[in-house]
């Protein structure tokens, strides 16, 4: 197994704010990388153990083909990191198929505390009955960010469908709008803020007609999403192919 220090990263969307924070850390920590590329330049995996990619959904697919087919001439796969978010159900179901060739860990965000929240938001919603408590998830970004909702409110919502048992494209709510009349049993609904620099602030609200829980998330600088991207790829060098998250890096 290779030491940290000989692992060799790419980095896919090098050139975007993410893919920046990915570099500094990487030459912080003094990790080696082998290439880095953006949009419209080839990928160049030849010397890479893994590719940190925070790109675009048609991106990371195309790069996630190009890792599979990197890997058939290797004795280990290549571990690919997914911070992308926006995914279409479609393309979301088009990645398992690559599992097999690559160690592929993808997660709407890379944050210890985010993760954290998601576990604990499970627990609450599996203990409090959904006729009685509603969920609603609020998150706020930059005026760059494209996709809405983002993938960690998604992420949040899957783990409070989870808790619930149920599928979260059944119960999720995405707009209010006009007389809308009252919110359906169970549903999961999200609010979205797109301002300024805003870095990433999460809330999942749990609300009754007596009290009110509150679970929220800051993020104050994007290394932090950087850091975990780069501890989830260490993590994947001892991994076999298959498809994982943060809560697998983090042994939730």
């Amino acid at each position: 197994m290779a030491t940290a220090s000989a692992f060799r990263f790419a980095v896919n969307g090098y050139k975007g704010r993410m893919g920046q924070a990915v570099l500094r850390v990487l030459e912080d920590r003094k990790l080696p990388v082998a290439s880095k590329f953006d949009k419209g330049e080839l990928p160049n995996l030849v010397k890479a153990d893994a590719v940190i990619d925070f790109s675009t959904p048609e991106a990371s697919l195309a790069l996630l083909e190009a890792c599979a087919n990197e890997g058939l001439s290797r004795p280990k796969p290549l571990v690919h990191v997914i911070g992308s978010t926006g995914f279409t159900d479609e393309q979301i179901a088009r990645i398992p198929q690559f599992a097999e060739r690559v160690v592929i860990i993808r997660s709407g965000n890379y944050s210890l505390g985010i993760n954290l929240l998601a576990g604990l938001l499970k627990q609450v919603t599996a203990r409090l009955e959904a006729e009685e408590w509603d969920v609603e998830i609020t998150e706020g970004h930059h005026r760059r960010k494209v996709d809405a909702p983002s993938g960690t409110a998604l992420l949040l919502g899957e783990a409070a469908a989870f808790g619930r048992g149920v599928r979260l494209n059944d119960v999720k709510v995405t707009a209010r709008d006009g007389i809308t009349g009252p919110r359906g049993v169970g549903d999961i609904g999200f609010s979205v803020v797109r301002a300024g620099g805003i870095v990433g602030e999460h809330s999942a609200i749990v609300a009754s007609e007596d009290e009110i829980i509150t679970l929220s998330h800051s993020a104050r600088d994007r290394t932090l999403f950087a850091r975990g991207a780069i501890q989830a790829a260490l993590w994947g060098r001892t991994q076999k192919a298959g498809l994982y998250d943060m809560q697998d890096v983090l042994g939730f």
